[in-house]
């Protein structure tokens, strides 16, 4: 296992359930339109940060990096369902970013903390479920998806090194919360399918 992906496995509460890669593997349209929504939302969530914190030069420059990388996910993804046919749509988000999102405090910089350590768990749980997905899949999205494992790390470290900035120290307890959150959320079972879901029955 390479280093980036053993250090998300220590980081994050739980391994994905079997149960939710059987789920992906029967609804793989599904999970690429999803898939591409999520990316949006990342890149989204990434320049609404920038508007938000303009002091914040070290987080600017992180986020541009992010919103841009995220965006050429987007993109690739798109021309994946198009090559297969499949229709983009909209589609109803998974309890997932709300649910950690929750418990995210109102006022800065414990704000700031927590949207930071939420996106360190979500790029985690991205890259973790990618590495779950590439054995079963076929030659092009097993590539595909292995392609994006690096990027998704490195925007894991980058989220968790701006939480510790903006905490002026380490963030072990509020990550540890979130942790316990998370593990709820990716382990319960859910309605529907979605890339952050949990297991569908």
């Amino acid at each position: 296992m390479p280093q980036a992906l053993q250090e998300i496995h220590e980081f994050l509460p739980c391994v994905t359930p079997q149960q939710w890669i059987d789920n992906a593997l029967a609804n793989q349209d599904l999970m690429l339109i999803d898939h591409a929504h999520c990316e949006k939302k990342a890149a989204s969530t990434a320049l609404s940060l920038m508007y938000r914190y303009v002091d914040n030069s070290n987080l600017l420059n992180k986020m541009s990096r992010l919103a841009r990388e995220e965006l050429r996910h987007f993109e690739q993804v798109l021309a994946i369902i198009d090559k297969r046919g499949v229709p983009y749509c909209h589609l109803t988000p998974a309890r997932y970013a709300a649910g950690l999102r929750k418990e995210v405090r109102t006022d800065d910089p414990g704000r700031l903390v927590d949207v930071m350590i939420v996106g360190a768990i979500i790029e985690a749980r991205s890259c973790e479920r990618f590495a779950a997905l590439v054995p079963f899949l076929d030659e092009e999205l097993a590539a595909f998806y292995s392609s994006l494992l690096k990027s998704e790390a490195r925007h894991y470290r980058d989220y968790l090194e701006l939480a510790v900035q903006a905490n002026q120290g380490p963030v072990d307890e509020r990550v540890a919360e979130f942790t316990a959150i998370e593990q709820q959320l990716i382990l319960e079972p859910d309605s529907e399918f979605r890339f952050h879901s949990g297991p569908v029955t």
